[in-house]
């Protein structure tokens, strides 16, 4: 009998190593090798593999052009039936895309799909759930209260399987739930390892751009919030959804971290009701508390998110440390901005908080990443610290800099007139970004530096 050769593969980057070590020579990750059985190879396999190295994904085989000779139509694309996902797309579905969507268990994965299964219309689909039996996908499908005419369900785990029904099924859009379920029999390791994982997602990406098939997979997040699986399973793919949001809460952010064929940070935002998800057409409203009265420590931002501008509310709390060290708490920002934030206004504002716990939070669980948030987290953290409530129909962005300059932000007219429509008559913003052309019945404060937007609040 022949000996087995074993082999270890890294989680996290998929290179492949004949023996243990305690970090990745590749990626230097460490803890992340994991024993697999190597893949034997025979003379067949590796003569097919020649041959597969000189075809495209449509089969033919490849040659080189010039780019006078390629023909550069638009891609066409089908809409899905759910607005805020077609948005998240870059405008709907395009054929022989991939789309890898993760999230936390429960957050509405497969929610999603089936309901985009259901209204997709005279496009043929095809649903291949590895979790759940086919009684079950019925059931979420009744309790949902969909169309389930056009669903066509499979329970396969085998990708070789897999592929060959829906070679028979010829379906224009193909949904695989979840990719750690889905193995191949040609490796001997258990499904959810690293090898299987990228070796089903190949063969289903392979067969998806041959056949011109729209394909969704649906793939588990880890413990540190990443895509279960070798990080490659991202690169794979053309387009990588992350939903975000409490799973015991009512609200859903979809967001595109990457995409091929669309703007990337894109987002979708659904509310969870009985009968599934549904889009929500004014993000805006669920993130503004909208208070009675003003109250100190909440200022209202308007970011940017894909193409659309969101006002979102950034509230913060100012109050005497107890402890050795102050404290700093930051959820839905960046979490050491907030500390050098608050070196630059003890420096060029003459406001110090060495001795202060400053708790912050983004309103509606949402998460900002641009530096457009650094004002409003400065003048919310002073509007605590004094006590003195901000106006409120008073909208900041801008972005600062060490020497205490404010710098201009993307897209500020844009966000400004989204401000206006909700409401907000007045603005502090970067010098930079004053628009072209007034907007009549809001008034706009510029400030180049912070001592300057710090004057207008005295």
């Amino acid at each position: 009998m022949a000996k087995v050769k074993t082999q270890y593969t890294c989680r996290d980057c998929g290179a492949v190593h004949n023996k243990w070590n305690g970090q990745c020579s590749d990626c230097e990750a460490w803890n992340t090798l994991e024993e697999s059985v190597a893949k034997s190879t025979s003379a067949n396999a590796i003569a097919n593999a020649q041959t597969s190295r000189f075809q495209n994904y449509s089969g033919d085989v490849s040659q080189i052009k010039s780019i006078s000779e390629i023909d550069l139509k638009q891609i066409p694309r089908a809409t899905t039936g759910i607005s805020e996902l077609d948005r998240v797309l870059g405008g709907g579905l395009v054929q022989g895309s991939v789309t890898l969507i993760g999230g936390d268990p429960g957050i509405g994965k497969s929610t999603i799909l089936i309901q985009t299964m259901s209204s997709l219309g005279e496009m043929r689909s095809l649903y291949v759930t590895g979790e759940e039996s086919l009684q079950q996908v019925s059931m979420r499908a009744k309790r949902l209260k969909l169309n389930t005419d056009p669903l066509r369900l499979l329970t396969e785990t085998c990708v070789e399987r897999i592929i060959e029904h829906a070679s028979h099924e010829k379906p224009d859009v193909m949904v695989i739930d979840s990719i750690q379920t889905i193995h191949t029999e040609e490796l001997t390791s258990a499904p959810g390892s690293v090898s299987q994982v990228r070796e089903a997602t190949a063969r289903l990406t392979r067969f998806a751009k041959q056949t011109n098939t729209s394909l969704f997979i649906a793939g588990h997040v880890t413990k540190e919030g990443t895509l279960a699986g070798p990080r490659v399973l991202e690169h794979m793919v053309d387009t990588v959804l992350y939903f975000e949001g409490d799973p015991g809460g009512r609200y859903r952010i979809l967001r595109a971290v990457k995409n091929r064929f669309g703007a990337v940070n894109e987002l979708g935002v659904f509310a969870m009701t009985e009968t599934g998800l549904i889009g929500v057409n004014n993000p805006s409203a669920i993130f503004l508390s909208r208070h009675e009265e003003p109250v100190p420590g909440s200022i209202i931002m308007v970011t940017r998110e894909g193409t659309r501008p969101l006002l979102v509310e950034v509230q913060a709390l100012v109050d005497d440390s107890h402890g050795q060290q102050a404290r700093r708490v930051v959820l839905g920002l960046e979490q050491n901005r907030i500390a050098m934030l608050l070196a630059v206004l003890h420096r060029h504002g003459g406001v110090s908080m060495f001795d202060q716990d400053v708790f912050l939070n983004v309103v509606g669980g949402m998460k900002i990443t641009e530096t457009a948030a650094d004002l409003p987290m400065i003048l919310a953290a002073l509007s605590s610290f004094r006590g003195r409530p901000h106006p409120a129909d008073l909208i900041v962005f801008g972005e600062i800099g060490l020497a205490g300059e404010i710098r201009p932000v993307p897209n500020g007219e844009e966000r400004l007139k989204e401000a206006f429509k909700h409401g907000f008559k007045r603005a502090i913003i970067p010098k930079g970004n004053m628009p072209q052309s007034p907007i009549k019945g809001m008034k706009i404060m510029t400030a180049q530096r912070l001592e300057q937007a710090l004057e207008y609040l005295d």
